[in-house]
């Protein structure tokens, strides 16, 4: 068995939508959701893990707690039954509950690794997940189509008159030919490409026993969550591109040091997420259509251009590596250092750059920049 993680990570992954509806409103039609501000795209959390948990379905042997069309009520009386011996008559006791909650954590992937509010039904208290996932948004604004399109047919009938399958025939015989069509509407963008934040906190993973072996499936749910999820309604979705910072702490102080600041972190999650990539269009592109002309890159400039504030633990961020993997589906790579970041694509290139930073207080990164490629 592997064990708990006690690094922090940051993770910033990109995915496209290509004519598809990536996530709907309810609110308003079930339209794709979108800031009325600056009228980028939005995509819910929600949306994001429920992804995330139907890959581990099929890609694992891991139990998932929030499932569809389930009452959750149910794996908690479980919980109390293989943890206590029953279900409680009366509200559960502190220790029931944590028997509980920690038989939940152990047994479902989900709720060790998002957490879940399991105060109903017999109670098996809540649970803050080490794995933390933003609101993903459009890195440029979208256009809303309503699409309109054709039925070939139709479920109107005379509603509770008709009690047999004869009964349903000779109604559809008896109805004009035009009128056995109808119309349908279906919600859709053009292009969108996305940008979501997730946060792994090596703190809250020791409290719910997140392993290795469960960032790991989660890197892996990132990269291919859209590869089984295809629906007219989603149109084509995909990772393009994963981002994964990993703080490993300095090597200025003592192991024990060195260990409070690889679960702490060596710099805030900002930094890396504003400062190290950077996601633009090619030539003047106005609107994106395809990933094509869409250019994501480390953001060298931006991080030369950048001082280092040792209050705010950039002491010795460096080196920064970008690395990639080959083959067809992307994987995340790990480097160890102050703060590694892996950079995952399909193609067999590595982009790296490194800095060092002086003793003094307001040091500037100095970089070094190398592209290897395969081909």
């Amino acid at each position: 068995m592997s064990e708990i993680i006690k690094h922090r990570y940051e993770f910033m992954f990109l995915f496209d939508c290509e004519n598809g509806n990536p996530n709907g409103d309810p609110d308003a039609g079930n339209t794709p959701r979108i800031d009325p501000q600056d009228m980028r795209g939005l995509v819910s959390d929600v949306a994001i893990k429920r992804r995330i948990r139907n890959y581990v379905q099929i890609a694992s042997n891991e139990d998932i707690y929030i499932q569809n069309a389930t009452n959750l009520n149910t794996q908690i009386a479980v919980a109390h039954e293989e943890t206590n011996g029953k279900v409680p008559e009366n509200a559960a006791n502190k220790d029931e509950v944590k028997n509980a909650r920690d038989w939940m954590c152990r047994n479902f992937y989900d709720v060790r690794t998002f957490g879940a509010v399991m105060s109903t039904g017999a109670n098996a208290g809540q649970v803050r997940g080490p794995v933390q996932i933003a609101f993903a948004k459009s890195e440029h604004p979208i256009m809303q189509l309503d699409i309109s399109m054709t039925r070939m047919a139709v479920t109107d009938t005379d509603k509770g008159k008709l009690k047999s399958s004869e009964e349903y025939k000779k109604w559809e015989a008896d109805q004009p030919e035009d009128k056995m069509r109808t119309f349908g509407r279906k919600s859709i963008i053009p292009y969108g490409l996305y940008v979501g934040k997730a946060f792994v906190s090596a703190n809250l993973a020791e409290k719910t026993g997140f392993t290795s072996d469960d960032l790991k499936l989660f890197v892996d749910a990132l990269l291919n969550m859209y590869e089984h999820d295809r629906s007219s309604s989603k149109g084509i979705m995909t990772t393009r591109a994963v981002y994964a910072a990993k703080h490993v702490g300095t090597y200025d102080g003592s192991e024990e040091q060195q260990e409070r600041q690889a679960r702490l972190g060596c710099c805030p999650a900002y930094y890396l997420f504003e400062k190290a990539v950077n996601v633009e269009l090619k030539d003047n592109v106005p609107f994106p259509r395809v990933i094509s002309v869409v250019d994501a890159s480390p953001s060298m400039e931006k991080i030369n251009s950048r001082s280092v504030i040792w209050s705010l633990r950039f002491s010795r961020i460096s080196p920064l590596s970008f690395l990639c993997s080959p083959g067809v589906t992307p994987k995340a790579a790990f480097a160890i250092s102050a703060v590694s970041i892996a950079y995952s694509f399909s193609r067999l290139t590595s982009l790296s750059f490194h800095s060092s930073v002086s003793s003094s207080r307001m040091a500037m990164p100095r970089i070094r920049f190398s592209i290897q490629s395969s081909e």
